[in-house]
């Protein structure tokens, strides 16, 4: 069997999409920003379309659009002409990919989506092709080579197109300001949604659950309380009720080491004073990062009179599948 280099042959291939890439960059001009003008000022959707290659890659980039706050979807250039023009209203904007510009299913319905009113942002390598005159903003994605051995298969071609789409609705999302919330709700299922839509509040421990005790309660009677809740912590509070410290397993362990005997001793003489608190609307995935930051395992929550309001624990955050 003859050997063949199969790595020489990889490293080829990502070279020469990594040359188209940075092409790209050259490319980028005021054109780009008028696409995303015409978008921006767009009342209804954005209706991308492509044929062979290119469709796939155009279904891919009306995906990232509608998940990233800018509503779209994907039109068959071929079904188009026989009925699903009528999904294309004057208040959409048209997202066309061919890297010809000449592809025979897209051009035969350049003169409808003209006729309708629609804005076209016309995405090709070809800046003379029926495609980029028809545009009212032109997507310059030309390569100087295909990967293909042969300049044949549609390969640096489409990686210029994926990542210029990529451009294209980052920069819509920035403009928007859409931010990791209205991500979230575009993504609620598996662990995505849970890291993107899971609150503080959804998880925490409140009301009897939660282990509150004064700061003139005995270290004894403070255990008590400990092992009752299962929470290996203590909510410490002062006379007035707001929140004053935590006592711990942690500081169990370090107490037990007072030659005296420790147990008699008020929980304000033993506790840590303090803590990390968080609110109860932030992410859970928040309380995640604070507590791998500071190598806790708890945080409190408070109410806005400083008083306890909740307990949230590493192991919540394990159980709701965060870490």
């Amino acid at each position: 069997m003859t050997t063949f280099d199969f790595i020489g042959s990889a490293k080829r291939t990502v070279k020469l999409e990594r040359q188209a890439v940075d092409q790209l960059l050259e490319q980028l001009d005021d054109q780009f920003a008028s696409a995303c003008t015409l978008i921006l000022n767009a009342k209804g959707r954005i209706i991308v379309t492509g044929m062979g290659k290119s469709g796939h890659i155009g279904n891919k980039i009306a995906a990232t659009l509608a998940s990233t706050g800018s509503p779209a979807f994907f039109v068959h250039p071929g079904e188009a002409s026989h009925g699903d023009l009528g999904m294309i209203t004057r208040e959409d904007v048209v997202l066309a990919l061919s890297n010809s510009g000449e592809s025979s299913e897209i051009v035969s319905i350049l003169p409808s989506i003209k006729r309708v009113g629609a804005p076209l942002v016309s995405m090709t390598g070809n800046l003379k092709s029926a495609l980029a005159l028809a545009g009212d903003a032109v997507l310059n994605c030309s390569v100087e080579k295909e990967a293909c051995p042969h300049n044949l298969a549609p390969t640096s071609s489409t990686t210029v197109q994926l990542i210029l789409g990529d451009a294209l609705a980052i920069a819509l999302l920035e403009a928007k300001g859409f931010s990791a919330e209205d991500f979230a709700f575009s993504h609620p299922g598996g662990s995505l949604g849970k890291r993107l839509l899971l609150k503080v509040s959804d998880i925490m421990h409140t009301g009897e659950s939660l282990p509150i005790v004064s700061d003139s309660m005995r270290l004894k009677d403070v255990l008590v309380e400990m092992t009752a809740k299962k929470l290996g912590l203590a909510v410490v509070t002062d006379p007035s009720g707001q929140f004053s410290g935590l006592f711990t397993d942690g500081d169990l362990r370090r107490t037990l080491n007072d030659p005296k005997n420790p147990l008699e001793k008020p929980v304000k003489d033993v506790m840590h004073v303090g803590g990390s608190v968080i609110q109860s609307d932030h992410l859970a995935a928040e309380a995640l990062y604070i507590m791998e930051q500071k190598k806790i395992t708890s945080l409190v929550i408070l109410n806005k009179d400083n008083t306890p309001k909740g307990v949230i624990h590493l192991h919540d955050l394990i159980q709701a599948g965060m870490a």
